[in-house]
């Protein structure tokens, strides 16, 4: 078979559109990521790093934290924020457009108190955009016994891809919320689910992650109403 320019464009295309990993969920192995859903990127017009496409998304994931929960799923939560005198943080942010605001912390950073995270549930505390980097996050993970992440929150195409990115380096399988993660520019979402949903990440919709959790554990039925609409904290 010779493979023409046009073959190997439209397979490429067709997996950035469609593609699907094959691995199965497994609540038992399963771990469930949300990603900086903090005040300073949720709580509405709180900081110049407001995202509003992920204070929409909220309660949605905030529903897929319920489920995981009633799953026996973890819930690890993560936080991008000033530690060890910033000395653990990659020094090129500081000339990157993305930190060009004046705005500082008004103290620690703090999930979102709408996300309804738990004093039981393991918080970490991370200084750059990967969950992975210079945190205990992979000790955790194998510590409870988990080869599975479920990457939800924001942003889409910096903390949660490099997260999903990190996982899949580190022989985690991935699964990527399509509609429980958000970004400051909505036009870049499709963008970057479409690259992880192709090299990286099984890329499902809250309903979805929540319908296969259900079906592992035997307690599939009707899946919670309008999970796909606008939704408003």
């Amino acid at each position: 078979m010779e493979y023409t320019e046009e073959w190997v464009a439209a397979r490429a295309r067709q997996a950035y559109a469609h593609g699907r990993a094959t691995f199965e969920m497994r609540p038992e192995k399963t771990a469930l990521l949300v990603i900086d859903m903090q005040d300073e990127f949720v709580r509405p017009g709180w900081s110049p790093y407001w995202v509003p496409a992920a204070t929409r998304m909220a309660p949605r994931l905030r529903r897929l934290v319920e489920d995981c929960r009633a799953a026996a799923v973890p819930v690890i939560w993560t936080i991008f924020d000033d530690t060890h005198l910033g000395l653990d943080r990659p020094h090129a942010l500081r000339c990157l457009p993305h930190s060009d605001a004046d705005w500082r912390r008004p103290g620690p950073a703090e999930v979102w108190e709408a996300m309804g995270a738990r004093d039981d549930e393991v918080l970490i505390r991370k200084p750059s955009y990967g969950a992975f980097y210079d945190t205990p996050l992979d000790t955790v993970l194998r510590n409870l016994g988990r080869d599975t992440v479920v990457v939800t929150g924001t942003l889409t195409n910096y903390c949660c891809g490099t997260t999903a990115r990190q996982a899949y380096e580190r022989g985690y399988q991935v699964v990527f919320g399509a509609d429980v993660t958000a970004t400051d520019d909505e036009a870049r979402q499709e963008p970057e689910l479409a690259v992880l949903r192709k090299g990286f990440a099984l890329v499902l919709t809250a309903e979805e992650i929540t319908d296969r959790l259900r079906v592992a554990t035997g307690t599939a039925g009707p899946a919670s109403a309008d999970r796909g609409g606008a939704e408003r904290v």
